[in-house]
């Protein structure tokens, strides 16, 4: 029987007595980090990495345990430990070893630097479960520094001109990714940017955690009629909706890798879109890969069945697809919006 394997209940271990990010209520979830296609409510017990011990209790409305970052926690018949994925605040790799073979469980994960999370951990195993939701040659990302300098750009031109500037990201992550980013990056048009209710609460969370942000306002508590100049950041599911009228004058961009495409960005009418991802690219998932030393590979969500061949073909791995319903924060929002 292999250490994991997919349940109608998510990723289980039997000899552990856990599931790892469950879509449905469990005894006993693991969780790889709090984006809700991973961290559902109503399992009876939760574990997860301390960083994110906050942020986690939110998003599943109970109390989690924690476990600091490579520390081994005997569950059952395996050692488990987490281990840095740098994907969003506590994202972590889930690290099973029975004595005789090692499986990682990745979780979302990305390699770029972001001052939000911990950097992404090489964990050497024997099999990877691996997500894939960019697993296509065609996203290649740039430089996180390019790509925020070019949003800087952007509110600078729009101020000049008179408009407001509206950036769509996801509440968990990319909102507080692009606050950190910003504020580090400085010379803004601003030294405040305004938000949608749904997202200072993640903001205080990652305040509390000691993770510097730019000084954010939200939209409900300020009264003003002229947003020129401003940067309001909101989440993509209020695009079209009323709460947009009040800012008048403005130019709307969302931020994420599915930008990558424009035909993307033409089919949901936006100006502008921003590469800036918080999922590895081909080349990292590629490189991720080869740098855990696993001799077998399982592939979720994305395009799994194309990195899944290529593994096999290419690099003459044992790779295959596993059916879950994990769809990717950025994927997820999207087809919310």
């Amino acid at each position: 029987m292999p250490l994991v394997e997919v349940t109608a209940s998510g990723l289980h271990c039997e000899r552990g007595g856990f599931t790892i990010d469950p879509w449905k209520p469990v005894p006993f979830a693991l969780i790889t980090h709090a984006h809700g296609d991973h961290a559902r409510p109503d399992s009876e017990r939760y574990l997860g990495a301390a960083p994110g011990k906050d942020v986690l209790a939110r998003r599943v409305a109970a109390d989690v345990e924690t476990i600091p970052f490579g520390e081994v926690r005997r569950l059952g018949d395996v050692n488990v430990s987490f281990h840095p994925a740098g994907h969003v605040l506590g994202s972590a790799q889930i690290r099973i070893d029975d004595g005789n073979e090692v499986w990682v469980v990745s979780g979302d994960y990305k390699r770029a630097p972001d001052p939000t999370c911990r950097p992404w951990e090489v964990v050497p195993c024997d099999v990877f479960i691996t997500e894939a939701t960019f697993a296509l040659p065609i996203y290649r990302w740039s430089p996180p520094r390019v790509v925020l300098e070019e949003i800087r750009s952007w509110w600078r031109g729009n101020a000049a001109a008179g408009k407001a500037s509206i950036l769509y990201c996801y509440i968990l992550g990319k909102a507080q990714r692009l606050l950190a980013e910003l504020r580090a990056l400085g010379d803004l048009p601003e030294d405040v940017a305004y938000v949608h209710g749904a997202l200072e609460p993640m903001n205080a969370l990652y305040r509390d955690a000691g993770v510097a942000l730019l000084e954010t306002k939200k939209i409900a508590d300020v009264e003003r009629k002229d947003w020129a100049g401003q940067l309001i950041l909101a989440p993509p599911s209020v695009r079209r909706s009323p709460w947009l009228r009040r800012f008048k004058d403005h130019e709307a961009a969302l931020v994420s890798g599915w930008m990558q495409v424009r035909g993307t960005r033409r089919g949901r009418g936006l100006s502008r879109g921003f590469v800036l991802s918080d999922h590895a690219d081909w080349p990292n998932l590629v490189r991720t890969i080869e740098e855990s030393g696993a001799k077998k590979v399982l592939c979720t969500h994305g395009f799994s069945d194309t990195l899944a061949r290529f593994l096999r073909e290419e690099r003459g791995l044992d790779a295959s697809a596993l059916t879950t319903e994990f769809l990717g924060e950025e994927g997820a929002e999207l087809a919310r919006s």
